[in-house]
């Protein structure tokens, strides 16, 4: 099953993320470590687009539960980071979106 994991930064907190950046990205990429396979991450930006302020996940495992753990050891987490993480089960509706293929709902008919 996948889920989706959306994670708010706690305001002012830039430095921390950058400090403990490099532990988050090994902790996503030890696969057989734990029971959740990250498909998709990244930082989420604030409206300008220049400063990260939080973590969107896109995950695979057996069960939220899974998640919730996994999250929980995330080096992010333990440096208490987050202010709020919300998990959800996800299902992709229309995988990659190509530009060159027109939207079928916004084509002209």
């Amino acid at each position: 099953m996948q889920f989706v994991v959306l994670a708010t930064d706690k305001a002012g907190c830039l430095e921390l993320r950058e400090r403990t950046r490099p532990e988050h990205r090994i902790h996503l990429r030890t696969g057989p470590a734990h029971a959740v396979k990250v498909v998709l991450a990244g930082p989420t930006f604030e409206a300008s687009g220049v400063y990260m302020n939080g973590t969107m996940l896109v995950v695979e495992a057996e069960s939220i539960e899974a998640v919730a753990r996994f999250v929980a050891v995330d080096p992010y987490s333990i440096a208490g980071l987050f202010e709020r993480v919300d998990i959800r089960p996800w299902s992709c509706g229309l995988g990659r979106i190509e530009s060159s293929v027109p939207d079928p709902m916004t084509a002209q008919r």
